[in-house]
């Protein structure tokens, strides 16, 4: 699992779930016997997915509670991958965001490898966990499955009807909690991992369509996708993490960990590119403060709350100091 999004939410997630059953993540760390990194929280560094799956056995044996994937998976925040859950979130129909996710899931850069196959009557959603041993396939198989089947859920406004879950694993000894948690049939011993969905909920409306906005978010996520495929310079990888972040932006010193870089590195690269870390993060603001004013129809307030700012006025005084009018007059401009 890369340094991103999906492993800062994972963290955040497991951490709180560990709390509320009387434990630490200093427990979960011992436990797992991985290296304790700089700071448990949004700072959190897991080099690879079988560390997190570690450390998901390790909360497991701790709180005694084998449906702990299940309920990490369940509360999984599709608004916290940034620029790519936007743009999912605000598709016409849930056909649309299997399309979506599936061009632009390596912006990512983690996570499962999902799939949409025809099955005939239905599609397939299918992904490939190859973590070593079986214990380790099934938890992960628990907390994927079950955050796809929340956020389909989410997206849609209502059950997965008539959906099923294929599991390529025996049936566990707590086999009735999958029923109960997913609320949709629940098959083991399959070829594939899979979840099987009717053809008719394709064409399900999305609770936040938003066409305008929908348009903003693909080119963001079309940024993000061009810019894995060329070299960057520092300024160009910090512009990209940040646009990601899609207004949670993160400090300079976790940009600087994203980028495998102390923040003294990171500081005297952009230095070296006639650059700061401050001038990036204002012009990603200003661009997408831009982008929102022009092609959507969110309003000044929840345009200031994307960009991280926690009061309405102070987005109105950073914008008249780019542009030297107001957001609205610029909207009427526009």
């Amino acid at each position: 699992m890369a340094e991103n999004k999906v492993q800062f939410e994972f963290i955040k997630l497991l951490g709180g779930s560990v709390k509320r059953a009387g434990g630490s993540m200093e427990q979960v760390l011992a436990m797992s016997g991985l290296e304790r990194t700089p700071v448990i929280g949004a700072d959190e560094r897991i080099k690879q997915e079988s560390d997190a799956v570690a450390l998901l056995q390790s909360a497991i044996e701790l709180t005694k509670d084998p449906t702990l994937p299940f309920r990490l998976g369940h509360r999984f925040d599709v608004t916290s991958l940034g620029s790519y859950g936007f743009a999912i979130m605000s598709c016409g129909v849930f056909g649309d965001c299997l399309s979506v996710m599936k061009r632009y899931q390596k912006t990512l850069g983690a996570g499962p490898n999902w799939r949409v196959l025809d099955q005939g009557d239905g599609i397939a959603i299918r992904t490939t966990i190859t973590l070593g041993s079986a214990d380790q396939r099934r938890v992960a198989s628990e907390l994927v499955f079950s955050q796809l089947c929340s956020t389909a859920e989410f997206l849609i406004n209502r059950p997965l009807q008539q959906a099923e879950l294929h599991l390529c694993y025996p049936a566990p000894s707590y086999a009735a909690e999958y029923q109960r948690l997913l609320a949709i049939p629940v098959i083991f011993d399959q070829p594939h991992s899979q979840l099987i969905v009717p053809k008719n909920l394709l064409n399900s409306p999305v609770r936040n369509v938003n066409p305008a906005g929908h348009m903003v978010f693909l080119q963001q996520c079309e940024v993000l996708l061009r810019s894995q495929h060329r070299v960057e310079n520092t300024s160009t990888a910090v512009r990209r993490l940040l646009l990601q972040s899609a207004g949670d932006f993160p400090s300079a010193g976790q940009t600087a960990r994203s980028l495998n870089l102390s923040e003294r590195t990171l500081r005297r690269r952009l230095d070296a590119e006639a650059n700061s870390f401050r001038a990036i993060k204002e012009e990603v603001k200003k661009i997408l403060a831009q982008n929102y004013l022009a092609n959507t129809e969110l309003s000044v307030a929840e345009i200031a709350i994307l960009l991280g700012y926690s009061e309405t006025v102070n987005f109105r005084q950073a914008f008249v100091r780019w542009h030297g009018i107001t957001p609205s007059q610029f909207r009427q401009q526009s």
